[in-house]
Order: structure tokens, then C-alpha cells, then sequence
């Protein structure tokens, strides 16, 4: 069984490893059945999906576990919406696809993106529908999230803004490389465990960008796919006791992460870590040249 940790100030405790349902829309029907197997097997307690996902085909998916087993896993899902109305109409859709009354936390799905921000967080922004949907009990938590070297930076101004219950963005032994993205991720860690917030990641497994158009997994970057690599990347994110971990989309890499998981002592080491970047010739899977502050 996977470990489990407090998520945040919700009250649930979560397995570490959630479960990112992404692309379980890609998945064959007995992929589909096999990776719920799994999900019990193992106690994965804990759903990421998002509305985008598929334009709602991965929702859909997820909704059909719910039928059975709504009580056994704390359910979220993200709105990249923008606006009030938009973001309360998306959310209805969100529900209807799920078929659930209600989700445990409703993200804003990557506010990195400065106008963005200010548009979702302000008057009439995507925000005012997600206090309301809580008001409602249609949800009970409102989290954010965010991709690339900006998602740090970002996050703490969002968490000063509005008393959100989770943040969500990369976190990797390649991108920590980048010296300013860990300097402000440690910051964002601090303060989130300062204000009682759980902090969910992404992109553990990611090797690097694809170096060709053909793709062999479900993913939008190259993951590492032989289980020792996994093991490695697993255990080092795991090593980070304040974070929860998001798997990748490509179900058929699952068993491998969850086995990982469940076999987590300690942190590998520095020199592990550079030994698997090296012979596995990773490189950042966002664009780390440019500053991380606008």
C-alpha cells in the first residue's frame, strides 16, 4: 500500500501518489478496468482530472468509477476558465460528466500567465464561481495550479491573494537544476507549509522533450519507462516529505509507479540522481533559459 499524508488542511488524508487521470480517455476499456484494479490495490485514494482533458472524454471516464466508488477517493478536477460565467458553466459540465453532486477541490488549471491571473482573481473572474460553487457545497476546496518555471513565482502571489487549500506545478531532479525555479520553489514549499497548504507535483518521471514526432507513450514529454529509472525519480520526489506526487497520464506506466511507491525508503542520492540524468541524456522538458520573472 502507498503511504498516506494530510492533505494540507482538509482534514483527508491522501496517498501520496495521486492518481492523474489525464489521458485515461486514451486508454483501452481493459486498461481502463485494470488501472481502477490497481488504484484500490494499492490504496490510491486521491484523483486529478480536469476539465480539458479530452474536452471532458477523461471527466466522462472517471465518472463511471464514481458510480461505485465516489466515497473511496477524494475527487478533483480544474477549470481553465478564465471568467465568471464561463468558469461556473465549465464546472456544471464538470459535474455532469463526473456525475457526482459535488468534487472534493475545484482547481484554476494553470494560472501562470500574468493577465491571466489578474483576470481570473479579480472582479468577475473565474474565482468569484469557484467561492460560489463552494458556498453551494458543490465543492469544498479550491485549489491552483500551474506548468513551467514560472508556476513558483506565480503560486505565492495567488496564495497571498486568496486562501487557497493546494497548489499543483512541476517538480523534477532536472528542473531544480535551474537555480531561481528552486529558489522560489523552496520559497512557495515554505510558505505553503506555513499556511497549511498541501502542495501536489508534476511531471516526476519526465526524461526529456520528445526527440521525435513519434510518440510511444501517452505523455506530451519522454518519461523514463525502465522500472530501476522510475524507482529513482519516484523515491527522489518522494523524498521531498511535503509533497504529494501526481503520476503520469500513460496508465501503462502505472504499475511501475505505484510499485515504486510502495518500496520508497529514502531519497536517492545526489550522485544517483546525476548518474540517471547523465546515462539517460534528460534535459528540462520546459524552456529554463528564460527568467522566471517577467
Amino acid at each position: 500500500m502507498v503511504t498516506q499524508k494530510l492533505f494540507g488542511r482538509t482534514g483527508h488524508q491522501s496517498s501520496r501518489i495521486i492518481f492523474g487521470a489525464a489521458n485515461l480517455w486514451k486508454a483501452s476499456a481493459e486498461e481502463r478496468a485494470n488501472t481502477l484494479q490497481l488504484l484500490l490495490k494499492y490504496g490510491i485514494n486521491h484523483v486529478d482530472v480536469a476539465a480539458s482533458y479530452g474536452e471532458g472524454r477523461a471527466e466522462k471516464e472517471v465518472g463511471l468509477w464514481m458510480k461505485e466508488h465516489r466515497e473511496r477517493f477524494f475527487l478533483s478536477t480544474k477549470t481553465g476558465k478564465r471568467t465568471y460565467r464561463e468558469a461556473k458553466e465549465e464546472f456544471a459540465s464538470s459535474l455532469q460528466r463526473l456525475g457526482v453532486d459535488y468534487v472534493d477541490m475545484i482547481q484554476l488549471h494553470n494560472l501562470t500567465d500574468l493577465a491571466d491571473q489578474q483576470t481570473a482573481l479579480g472582479p468577475g473572474g473565474a474565482l468569484d464561481a469557484l467561492v460560489e460553487a463552494r458556498d453551494k457545497r458543490l465543492t469544498r476546496f479550491i485549489g491552483v495550479t500551474g506548468h513551467g518555471y514560472y508556476a513558483p513565482e506565480r503560486h505565492l502571489s495567488s496564495i497571498e491573494r486568496f486562501p487557497f487549500d493546494a497548489v499543483l506545478l512541476p517538480y523534477n531532479c532536472i528542473m531544480i537544476q535551474n537555480m531561481q525555479y528552486l529558489e522560489n520553489f523552496n520559497r512557495l514549499l515554505n510558505r505553503c507549509r506555513e499556511l497549511g497548504l498541501a502542495v501536489q507535483t508534476i511531471k516526476c518521471i519526465a526524461r526529456r522533450p520528445w526527440a521525435t514526432k513519434e510518440r510511444t507513450h501517452a505523455c506530451w514529454y519522454e518519461p523514463f519507462v525502465e522500472s530501476t529509472d522510475i524507482d529513482r525519480a519516484v523515491h527522489w520526489a518522494l523524498g521531498n516529505q511535503d509533497v504529494f506526487v501526481i503520476t503520469s497520464s500513460d496508465v501503462t506506466l502505472l504499475p511501475k509507479i505505484l510499485d515504486a511507491a510502495t518500496r520508497f525508503i529514502e531519497r536517492p542520492t545526489d550522485t544517483q540522481m546525476k548518474e540517471l540524468t547523465t546515462s539517460r541524456k534528460c534535459a528540462a522538458i520546459f524552456d529554463g533559459a528564460r527568467t522566471i520573472s517577467p
